[in-house]
């Protein structure tokens, strides 16, 4: 990564858009995540890669490539948020291949009742999940996203936690496995 952010200072726009395949899938998973919607986690990542492009003078190459620009994601799915200011239901078909179809379909069901119970908590909390979790961030890292101390990203954690965990509970969501 280092690599390609030096050489797309140098001017070199084929550097960036290795950056951009390379990053592409990961963080528009994550903003779906956050943001619900396909078209707004679409628009969301073109301007986070903008805004990659137009600040990549100041990147800090002692840091991950990969946690700034998901911290410029995770910025901008906020954002995203707060101006819609309100919710709409994500429907991905997240079964696994293989079993049944009543399996399949159970499956289904329940990832799209976790995700609706995820989509009710606080943008903030529902970030730290969707990162930790399906972003597989470390601590650290969430703490450079959030530009917050390392114990607060372990006590929001634990809190989205509790907050999904009690949201799936009284959905009486339970897992088969």
């Amino acid at each position: 990564d280092a690599r390609l952010v030096a050489r797309c200072l140098d001017g070199d726009m084929a550097a960036f858009d290795q950056l951009i395949e390379r990053y592409q899938k990961p963080l528009y998973n994550g903003c779906l995540r956050l943001v619900g919607s396909a078209e707004d986690a679409q628009d969301t990542l073109q301007m986070v890669f903008l805004k990659a492009y137009q600040k990549l003078e100041t990147f800090d190459r002692e840091r991950r490539f990969f946690s700034w620009i998901y911290k410029m994601m995770v910025n901008e799915a906020l954002n995203s948020i707060a101006r819609r200011k309100q919710f709409e239901e994500l429907n991905p078909n997240l079964a696994a291949p293989g079993g049944s179809p009543e399996e399949l379909f159970a499956q289904t069901q329940l990832s799209d009742r976790v995700q609706d119970a995820l989509m009710k908590l606080k943008p903030d909390y529902r970030a730290a999940i969707v990162l930790k979790y399906f972003g597989d961030l470390s601590y650290r890292e969430l703490s450079y996203v959030f530009d917050v101390p390392l114990k607060t990203v372990k006590s929001r954690l634990y809190a989205a936690r509790q907050k999904l965990g009690a949201l799936i509970a009284a959905e009486g969501i339970a897992s088969h496995g």
